[in-house]
């Protein structure tokens, strides 16, 4: 079995306590037990997303969150799709297959510009979708502000918070946010195959009866009154997920939320203080994520020098970039149950390699004062 450190946006590795929980023996999904767990996963949820609307518990990954999002409230003429990375594409692709989309491409990297998305709004989109916090890149973009211009214009705002609901503010009720999905392998701690998408009252206008039959939130949100799933639910799944909120519970969500900064700044730090360059591009609104780090490869070194060196001689997984990022950048996660130490010990091993190709500078230390 590995024993390595896995230090990447998700799948993160898992408490103890959440890998006992799901070697327990199978329940019934209809049995009282399964109600308590499914009710108490609900209740748990709320306050990650800072709302009292309703929650549904797919079994699926967070792509099948966007999707039943999407498809749950495609009654709409246009749906404006911001795209500054993987995901914003991703959610563009999703669309397209629903309804027309006015895909607003910025540069990966780069911040959104409100006004174009300003623009698409008042030129009849009656929809918008975006990402939060966007892990192909390391940018947070500004939701609050999104969803302040859709209010304007009377639109649905749709957003994926796949990797900063559990880890960053998320205030789905005070923004406004109509619809907003999480995915249990990030900022939650548990095992990916379950997505949990939040619904406040408003979006219901939205319902489209045309949804692919196991997407229907609908049918989630009735189940869910009776504390279940409309289908089979991956059961270890849901122990996994419960226990990983019980986590989160006795830790506090203020006291994760502040653990995630203090590690995210810590890593910007060491990469400033090593002469690395931080990828994403930030304006007035858009902040460096708090649950990934993106760094701009340095020269002296390939991404697969960097990463598998990292892998066969320290037993730590970092990510690469994606797509045309592929051998740009390197990101390191630090979302989850990670540790002070597991960051430590990931950046060591980085810095050392670099180190040995001249490729950056000693920092460690920067690291350790912005952990204290």
């Amino acid at each position: 079995m590995d024993d390595g450190l896995l230090m990447i946006p998700g799948p993160v590795k898992l408490h103890e306590r959440i890998i006992r929980a799901m070697a327990r023996q199978m329940i019934s999904h209809r049995s009282s037990d399964f109600e308590e767990i499914f009710h108490f996963c609900i209740n748990q949820l709320k306050p990650l997303f800072g709302t009292d609307g309703d929650i549904a518990i797919i079994s699926g990954s967070g792509t099948a969150g966007m999707e039943s999002a999407i498809a749950s409230f495609s009654k709409v003429k246009r749906i404006a799709c911001i795209d500054n990375g993987k995901f914003g594409e991703r959610f563009a692709k999703i669309a397209s297959k629903y309804v027309d989309v006015d895909h607003l491409r910025f540069d990966w990297g780069g911040s959104i510009n409100l006004e174009r998305v300003e623009e698409s709004l008042a030129n009849g989109s009656d929809a918008i979708a975006f990402v939060h916090n966007e892990t192909s890149t390391g940018i947070l973009n500004p939701a609050e502000e999104i969803a302040r211009i859709a209010r304007r214009y009377d639109a649905l705002v749709i957003m994926d918070g796949i990797t900063s609901i559990g880890g960053d503010v998320v205030e789905m009720d005070r923004w406004k946010v109509d619809v907003a999905v999480v995915g249990s392998q990030k900022c939650i701690g548990a095992p990916p195959g379950l997505a949990a998408v939040a619904v406040r009252d408003r979006a219901w206008e939205f319902y489209s009866e045309k949804v692919p039959y196991y997407f229907d939130l609908k049918a989630y949100v009735k189940k869910a009154e009776e504390k279940q799933t409309p289908y089979t639910p991956a059961i270890p799944l849901f122990l996994a997920l419960a226990e990983a909120l019980k986590i989160i519970e006795e830790e506090g969500i203020q006291n994760r939320i502040s653990r995630h900064r203090k590690l995210a700044h810590a890593v910007r730090t060491w990469a400033l203080d090593a002469g690395l360059d931080l990828f994403p591009k930030l304006d007035e609104y858009s902040r460096y994520s708090n649950t990934v780090t993106a760094i701009k490869l340095p020269k002296g070194i390939t991404d697969r020098e960097l990463r598998g060196a990292l892998k066969e001689e320290y037993g730590v997984t970092i990510s690469g970039g994606q797509e045309h990022l592929k051998g740009k950048i390197f990101r390191i996660g630090h979302m989850g149950n990670v540790t002070k130490r597991d960051l430590l010990a990931t950046l060591s091993a980085v810095e050392e390699i670099l180190l040995r190709h001249k490729a950056c500078n000693p920092a460690i230390h920067s690291a350790m004062e912005a952990l204290r």
